[in-house]
């Protein structure tokens, strides 16, 4: 049994190196956050009985801050040297790194809570704890999470469900209420907490689903946390209809178990948007500009897959594309190469939210 479980952890460390020499050399150098929030959600449970899988949890302690919660854009798996653990150290009283965007302290809170189930180690559930009481505390009364927190100014606490901080967040809390593997451990004391929190986030949705014009639309992908009204964020982010974040509210929404009918009619109204915002017969093409550079345009097609923007007018619902100079433009040949290349202005995630929708009115008698 012994030399099975060996051969186990073996594979498992095995695995995990394999997962990130995929899009690394060295996984235990400093790669992009992105390469931890992808592949740790795929380790497997063998990994997590390994030394390694300590290591990167004593890591993750590391970068714990005195609010519980964890900075953004950490690849945490890197090997650290004596003097960044002090600096690392040097910053855990910087409370304003404290974050929920891209995918920071979920992805910690789930890590560590594996951990915990594997080893049996109190400092990691602990942690994992402080990370969900963080997030709980983070919480606005009405319901509406921030980018950061405590951040005191900026447009960091509008409420964010930019590239779906809040969903995210949300569908951890349902996790921890349903007591979903890995949080079979925390106490009912917080789950009980955490079903008050996600249920004030369905209604914060509710209540800032954006009305023009006397009809219910979908979202922008921030709200000013006192008027509940479509805020801007950076310069190109514009108070606007997203057609980027609404899907993924709109999805949330259409998985609750006995909807409302305040819900099911939010449900209603943001699809017959999606369907009516549409944006057909044009494709992305990829090609290289004057300067050598890959670059990309939208050009006419036929028999092609409907697109959505991420940016609609509040005024006239069309789509629009934005420079660092924050002047809309409606064509996104009309915006500069770095923006035009650096952001994603068009996506095709309409289409989860209207085939989720066939399945959700069979299953409402809709």
């Amino acid at each position: 049994m012994k030399t099975r479980r060996f051969c186990l952890c073996c594979l498992a460390l095995i695995c995990l190196t394999s997962l990130f020499a995929q899009e690394n050399a060295n996984y235990k150098e400093k790669k992009p956050y992105k390469s931890w929030v992808k592949t740790a959600p795929k380790l497997s449970d063998e990994f997590f009985q390994t030394p390694e899988a300590i290591r990167i949890g004593d890591n993750v302690l590391l970068y714990q801050q005195t609010t519980g919660g964890w900075p953004k854009n950490i690849y945490m798996p890197a090997e650290l040297t004596a003097e960044e653990r002090e600096k690392v150290l040097a910053a855990k009283n910087n409370v304003n790194e404290s974050t929920i965007d891209n995918d920071a302290t979920s992805t910690e809170i789930r890590y560590l809570s594996r951990l915990y189930l594997a080893t049996n180690i109190e400092k990691y559930k602990d942690a994992a704890i402080d990370g969900i009481r963080y997030i709980l505390k983070a919480q606005y009364p009405n319901g509406g999470w921030p980018q950061f927190w405590p951040r005191p100014k900026g447009y960091y606490t509008h409420i964010t469900y930019n590239d779906n901080a809040m969903v995210n967040v949300m569908e951890l809390l349902r996790q921890i209420v349903e007591k979903k593997a890995p949080y079979t451990y925390v106490p009912d004391s917080i789950c009980q907490r955490a079903r008050i929190a996600f249920d004030k986030g369905v209604e914060c949705i509710l209540n800032t689903q954006v009305v023009i014009n006397g009809k219910p639309t979908v979202w922008c992908a921030q709200h000013d946390e006192h008027t509940l009204a479509p805020a801007k964020a950076r310069a190109y982010e514009l108070p606007s209809l997203s057609g980027q974040e609404s899907d993924e509210i709109v999805l949330l929404l259409m998985s609750l178990p006995n909807p409302s009918e305040r819900v099911i009619a939010a449900i209603e109204h943001a699809v017959e948007w999606f369907k009516t915002s549409k944006i057909e017969n044009i494709k992305k093409e990829t090609f290289t500009n004057n300067e050598g550079k890959k670059d990309f345009r939208m050009v006419p097609c036929t028999d092609c897959l409907p697109l959505w923007a991420r940016f609609y007018t509040l005024e006239d619902n069309r789509p629009f594309f934005c420079d660092r100079d924050g002047v809309k433009k409606f064509d996104i040949s009309e915006i500069g190469y770095e923006r035009r290349n650096g952001y994603s202005w068009y996506n095709d995630d309409g289409l989860k939210v209207l085939k989720k929708y066939e399945q959700w009115k069979k299953k409402n008698n809709r």
